[in-house]
C-alpha cells in the first residue's frame, strides 16, 4: 500500500472488493488481484472484514423487514454508496454486536518493559522503544510490531491463526511463543515453544517452520534459514526480566544494548577496548554499575559526563 494512500481510499477499495464478492463476480485472475491487495497491508485484511460486516448489516435489516429473498446485486457504485450509509447507521446503535474490534495500540518508553494480556487470552511482552498494534477479527487475530521487539505467549485457537506483521515479514503461529525483534531490513524470529511459520509478502512460496529452540532471520529479500538456538533462548529474552546476559559478547555490543534501555548513554571513547569480551548478568537500566564492572574487569576509566558515561583506558577512576 502506497504511504501515500488514505484511510478513506482503503475504505472505498474494501467497499468495492465487499460489493464485487456480495455479487458473486470473482473470477480467478480477480481472486488472485484481490490476494495480493490483502497481503499489501494488514488494514487491507480489516477494512475488507468491516465492509463485509456492514454490508451484511444492511441484509440482516432486509431480512427482518420481511425481505426474505436475495434481491439481484446493484451495481457497484450504488452498493458502495449505501455500504458507507450502513456502516454509519450501525457504528450508531447501541447493543449492537461488534464484529471486527478495533485496533489497541501499546507503545513503550526508553526503559520500560510491559507485559500485556490480550482479549484472546494470549500475553505480550513488550521490550524497551517498541510499538505493537493489535486488532482481533472473527477469523484471525492480528499484530504489526511498528518498531522494537516483543515475545508472544499465544493462547491456542486453530480457526483464529495469530499472525504478526513486521515490515513486509509475516509469522504464523496457531497456539506458541515466540519473539520478534524488528530491524530495517528484516526481523530475528525466535520460537520458544511450538512452532511458527514465517515468509515475506511477495515470497510465499517460500514460506518457513522454525521450531522450538530455534531462530531465524528473515529478510526482506532473502529467505528465511532456522538455525538451533537452544543455549541462546534465555540469554535473548532475559529482557523480559530487565536483564541484560553476556556470554562473551563484545564490549561494543554490550553497549548497544545497554544504549537501548537507557536515556544516559555509555560510549566508548578508546576503540581498543571495543573488541574486548564480557561475560556476566546486569541490570538493564543501570548503565553505570555496568561501567564500574567493566573499569574492574578491563582496568578501564570511567568518566560521567552528564548524560554520558565514557569509557577509555587507564586506570580507574
Amino acid at each position: 500500500m502506497s504511504t501515500q494512500e488514505t484511510a478513506r481510499e482503503v475504505a472505498d477499495q474494501a467497499a468495492e472488493w465487499a460489493t464485487r464478492i456480495d455479487a458473486g463476480t470473482i473470477d480467478p485472475d480477480t481472486n488472485e488481484t484481490l490476494r495480493r491487495w490483502l497481503e499489501e497491508n494488514p488494514r487491507h485484511r480489516g477494512a475488507l472484514l468491516r465492509a463485509e460486516a456492514a454490508l451484511s448489516f444492511m441484509d440482516r435489516g432486509r431480512a427482518l423487514a420481511g425481505v426474505i429473498e436475495k434481491p439481484t446485486p446493484r451495481p457497484i457504485w450504488i452498493r458502495r454508496k449505501l455500504l458507507f450509509a450502513g456502516a454509519a447507521l450501525a457504528a450508531g446503535i447501541v447493543g449492537v454486536a461488534v464484529l471486527i474490534s478495533s485496533p489497541h495500540r501499546y507503545d513503550t518508553r526508553v526503559g520500560e518493559i510491559r507485559q500485556v494480556p490480550l482479549s484472546d487470552g494470549s500475553l505480550v511482552a513488550i521490550n524497551t522503544q517498541s510499538a505493537v498494534e493489535v486488532t482481533m477479527h472473527p477469523d484471525v487475530r492480528e499484530v504489526t510490531l511498528t518498531r522494537g521487539e516483543a515475545w508472544f505467549k499465544v493462547a491456542h485457537d486453530k480457526n483464529r491463526p495469530f499472525i504478526v506483521s513486521a515490515g513486509r515479514i509475516r509469522v504464523r503461529a496457531v497456539g506458541t511463543a515466540f519473539s520478534v525483534h524488528r530491524h530495517y531490513d528484516g526481523a530475528d524470529v525466535l520460537v520458544t515453544e511450538g512452532v511458527v511459520e514465517t515468509w515475506t509478502v511477495g515470497e510465499e512460496e517460500r514460506r518457513v517452520r522454525v521450531e522450538a529452540g530455534s531462530k531465524a532471520y528473515v529478510a526482506e529479500y532473502e529467505p528465511p534459514k532456522p538455525v538451533q538456538a537452544s543455549a541462546d533462548i534465555g540469554r535473548t529474552l532475559a529482557w523480559r526480566e530487565g536483564q541484560i546476559v553476556l556470554e562473551g559478547e563484545t564490549l561494543d555490543d554490550a553497549v548497544a544494548q545497554f544504549n537501548r534501555y537507557n536515556t544516559r548513554k555509555l560510549v566508548i571513547s578508546d576503540p581498543s577496548l571495543a573488541e574486548e569480551k564480557l561475560v556476566g548478568q546486569f541490570r538493564a537500566t543501570e548503565p553505570l554499575t555496568f561501567a564500574d564492572a567493566v573499569a574492574t574487569t578491563l582496568g578501564a576509566t570511567v568518566v560521567e559526563d552528564g548524560d554520558t558515561i565514557r569509557l577509555s583506558r587507564g586506570a580507574r577512576r
